[in-house]
């Protein structure tokens, strides 16, 4: 009978285990990809410096920053004297978060759409 009931427990441990799993939130393959950035920054569209938001963006030294594209077409990010980029960061998607270890302000722009310009000020 102690046999019936290990397997019983078990059994049970089982299925709570895999109930917890579910419980927990895990994120379909589809999801969005999301950040773990201090500070992201959305893509808005090709509107000369209406085209990302917030804009201009302040942060502190150390902290990091992220581009969350909310158009429906690809865009990337450069700093204007080379100091930062992205690759290209499809519609619906975040560029993996870069730090900004210097005090400054940092000109930017999208190079497949030039007209598209920011300002981080990091203090």
């Amino acid at each position: 009978m102690s046999l019936g009931r290990s397997t019983i427990a078990l059994s049970l441990l089982a299925v709570t285990l895999a109930l917890a799993g579910t419980a927990c939130g895990s994120s379909s393959p589809s999801a969005p990809t999301t950040s773990s950035a201090d500070v992201t920054i959305n893509m808005v569209g090709n509107l000369g410096s209406q085209s990302f938001s917030p804009n201009p963006t302040a942060m502190r030294v150390g902290q990091t920053v992220a581009w969350k594209n909310a158009d429906s077409i690809t865009h990337d990010v450069a700093q204007d004297a080379g100091r930062f980029s992205t690759p290209t960061v499809s519609a619906g998607t975040t560029s993996a978060p870069i730090t900004m270890g210097t005090a400054g302000t940092f000109t930017y722009h999208c190079t497949i759409h030039p007209g598209m310009v920011g300002t981080i000020t990091v203090q």
